[in-house]
């Protein structure tokens, strides 16, 4: 769970320590910064959103940190003492030393647990993985008869839109139909400044996996947009299906990534290939018409 003692309007935190670099931790650990706190975020693992390829996890640290943000990653706490909103000392371990840090608040932000034990599932049977999530089908069906269950509880993507889709498949499936979360395209956005959007296949996923992908890769700064409203920090890049250039997957670093990420998924959607955002004609200037610069730059065949 994420949690920050309340804050009296006129006291921003002199100091505030970040434990978690995802999503929640990355988005209030900037706008503390930018109110005036000095701000510190502590990563377990060795580098910020660990879901998301490095390449974009460093250029985010990278924009982070110029902004005075500091960052420690593949770090362990140790020990927490203190009182947040007062004064707090956390050891911490690194692969190079131990140390202390010393701050005035603390926000946890290491991710969320499901809320399902002590409330008598069992005598319902309905059925929780090890992990505590409620076990269902791709139609969103527990293990009781006429028992569903959606969002995060369900083992989902902890999005408001994934809930929203999960609230949808229910529906439609009460009502007759036979919808289901099997190969839905799932985006993510995360509201630091700029924006860090994605959906589909990353590259290590596709190494992971043994898929073979073309990456395309654009600087925000080739995009015209950028210039004209002083946003030229980060880059876009897309995963193409040798052969046939299918759009396997796109991230976006920069402003409005989530706008044209948009753009992406619905052109994936349709199994198009990246030669019809290649070639379509769009507004200028826009971010999105940065898509054509990027689909431009495929040699083919690719």
């Amino acid at each position: 769970m994420t949690h920050i003692e309340i804050l009296e309007l006129d006291r921003l935190p002199e100091h505030l320590i970040v434990i978690g670099g995802g999503y929640v931790g990355l988005e209030f650990a900037q706008a503390y910064r930018r109110f005036g706190s000095k701000v510190t975020i502590l990563q377990r693992s060795a580098q910020l959103i660990p879901n998301e390829d490095p390449d974009v996890a460093e250029e985010l640290q990278r924009l982070l940190v110029s902004e005075g943000v500091a960052v420690i990653t593949s770090t362990d706490l140790l020990q927490v003492k203190g009182h947040s909103g007062d004064r707090v000392t956390l050891t911490v371990r690194t692969s190079q030393s131990e140390s202390e840090i010393v701050g005035s608040h603390i926000l946890t932000a290491t991710g969320r647990i499901p809320n399902t034990t002590g409330i008598g599932l069992e005598l319902a049977g309905v059925e929780v993985s090890e992990a505590g999530w409620l076990k269902v089908n791709d139609r969103l069906e527990t293990t009781a008869s006429e028992v569903w269950a959606i969002g995060e509880c369900a083992g989902s993507p902890q999005f408001t839109h994934a809930s929203m889709d999960d609230f949808r498949i229910v529906r439609d499936n009460l009502a007759g139909g036979k919808p289901s979360t099997h190969d839905r395209l799932m985006p993510s956005c995360l509201y630091t400044d700029p924006q860090v959007a994605h959906v589909g296949l990353s590259e290590v996923e596709a190494k992971h996996r043994g898929i073979p992908v073309h990456v395309a890769r654009l600087p925000m700064a080739s995009v015209l947009r950028t210039r004209t409203v002083s946003e030229t920090n980060g880059f876009m890049k897309a995963l193409l299906a040798p052969g046939d250039g299918r759009i396997l997957g796109f991230t976006m670093v920069g402003a409005d990534a989530g706008e044209v990420m948009t753009v992406v998924q619905m052109a994936m959607q349709a199994n198009a290939t990246y030669k019809v955002l290649r070639d379509a004609v769009i507004a200028h200037p826009t971010m999105a018409e940065g898509l054509n610069v990027l689909f431009s730059t495929v040699k083919e065949p690719i």
